[in-house]
């Protein structure tokens, strides 16, 4: 049995709405995940959301309003990003 899988999975364009994160890749696929998955842009206004670059082959986005990076690995993946530690006073 043959199974066609592209391992390369490159970020072409990227959306962000109030509720979705949603990537096309290069290879025709899209792929989305739940905002909350990237605390930081859940929290983030429009326009930083809007804000963002396509890091080297599409490999990633970065969104340097807010300091976010999200790769296409991990969107792939299922990796959340973790929420900031809380201080314990």
């Amino acid at each position: 049995m043959s199974i066609a899988a592209n391992k390369d999975a490159r970020i072409a364009s990227i959306e962000v709405t109030d509720d979705l994160i949603t990537a096309r890749l290069v290879d025709g696929r899209t792929i989305s995940v739940p905002l909350v998955w990237s605390w930081r842009l859940a929290n983030a206004t429009e326009a930083q959301r809007n804000n963002f670059e396509i890091l080297g082959n599409g490999e990633g986005v970065h969104w340097p309003d807010i300091d976010e990076d999200l790769s296409a690995r991990g969107m792939l993946d299922g990796v959340p990003a973790p929420p900031p530690k809380q201080r314990s006073e």
